[in-house]
């Protein structure tokens, strides 16, 4: 049972820690060949802890890049990309999050939802992990 302040653990440093800003010139930097074709800049949010479900809900957050557009169609099939792509590393990123929480808690599995849209400029794929 978590019995820790999530929000106290999972500050800004923290979760730049888990998805590094650089990440997104490193990421567009692979798949283009220059960091600046990027559309956006990701960044982890942490959401809440829902514990009947024993789940914690996290947010990569797709942020337009000035000048950019945030075309939704180039970002509607990015779950199926960053769940696999090894430099995002959703596997590694969970086992750090699994680290941060204790020994006596254990990340069971984890998935990343459909995008949504919360803003125009903002889209925002979830990220789910079920503790054991």
């Amino acid at each position: 049972m978590l019995h820790k302040d999530l929000n106290g653990l999972f500050t800004k440093d923290v979760l730049e820690n888990l998805l590094p800003p650089q990440l997104s010139n490193d990421f567009f930097e692979a798949l283009y060949g220059d960091a600046d074709e990027g559309a956006y800049n990701i960044s982890l949010s942490f959401i809440s802890y829902d514990p009947e479900q024993k789940r914690l809900s996290f947010e990569l957050q797709l942020h337009e890049r000035p000048d950019k557009c945030l075309a939704c169609n180039l970002t509607y099939g990015l779950p199926s990309v960053f769940s696999r792509h090894p430099m995002i590393n959703i596997k590694g990123m969970v086992e750090k999050i699994e680290t941060l929480l204790g020994r006596d808690t254990k990340c069971i599995g984890w998935e990343l939802g459909s995008t949504r849209t919360p803003a125009s400029n903002m889209h925002a794929i979830p990220l789910i992990i079920r503790l054991g």
